[in-house]
């Protein structure tokens, strides 16, 4: 194996975003490799969105380093990021309203582009899974096909967020940055949201990392957990091993109530 193929996909090296006075995100680090499912929690305020934002290109970091497939990133813009493979949503869905649903993902296979896509059987595009390859596929895969030539901002609030999931799978992502895309759903609504995040990552063979409020729901599908708590990272394994731990559970977990038993049924 390379050493290429054995590198993370973005590592964060001790990452720290200041707003002036205030500490955002401090001094964090964090790995993601390829195939894996993570999620990031904490409470308000811990700097989850911050250290997306960072770690996507959105904010610059005031120290550390950002590094994606050994390539260093650090205070490039979101562009770069997205040339490296790395895709994301916000928490607020970020849809063209006046455009049909198919046309939103249209504007992301444009995006990505940057691809060479003339010979399609061979070359770059050969390592693009086959529900990637046009708009309704994708709209398929995210379950929008009856609404493709609905306005976008004709369709509810939770289809909105499976349609900017749509954009950001359009761009031929490797990894997937999904911030808090279960906010205002229902808890119906947030278990068809896991089951999706979990079979993008096992059918299109994505790195996907999750920030999410809904924490039981999103201990019981990631692999590997990494909590922020007042911008520092006080916590990074698997859920099980995240549950226990005393330091969480005392800074969010006691709130939320989540039981053990809970993450591991």
């Amino acid at each position: 194996m390379s050493d290429q193929a054995v590198l993370p996909l973005l590592e964060a090296r001790e990452v720290t975003v200041r707003f002036g006075g205030l500490v955002a995100v401090d001094a964090v680090s964090a790995s993601f490799r390829a195939g894996e499912l993570v999620g990031i929690i904490g409470p308000n305020g811990a700097g989850k969105t911050t250290f997306f934002n960072a770690i996507t290109g959105v904010t610059a970091p005031t120290s550390g380093r950002l590094i994606a497939s050994g390539h260093d990133l650090t205070g490039k813009g979101p562009h770069r990021y997205a040339a490296h493979g790395l895709a994301r949503t916000f928490q607020t869905p970020r849809v063209f309203a006046d455009m049909t649903v198919l046309s939103n993902i249209e504007f992301g296979l444009k995006f990505a582009g940057r691809r060479p896509r003339k010979y399609w059987l061979w070359g770059e595009e050969q390592s693009v899974p086959w529900a990637l390859r046009d708009a309704p596929s994708i709209l398929a895969v995210i379950g929008l096909t009856a609404q493709a030539a609905l306005p976008a901002g004709a369709v509810t609030p939770s289809q909105q967020r499976l349609l900017e999931i749509g954009m950001a799978l359009a761009t031929r992502p490797r990894m997937l940055l999904l911030d808090e895309v279960a906010a205002g759903l229902t808890e119906a609504e947030i278990e068809e949201m896991a089951r999706l995040i979990r079979r993008l990552r096992d059918e299109l063979d994505l790195t996907v990392v999750w920030i999410e409020h809904a924490v039981t729901t999103l201990l019981r599908h990631v692999e590997r957990v990494i909590v922020l708590h007042q911008g520092r990272k006080i916590a990074d394994g698997t859920p099980a091993e995240v549950v226990r731990n005393a330091e969480v559970v005392e800074a969010y977990l006691g709130d939320e109530m989540v039981g053990e038993d809970e993450v591991l049924a």
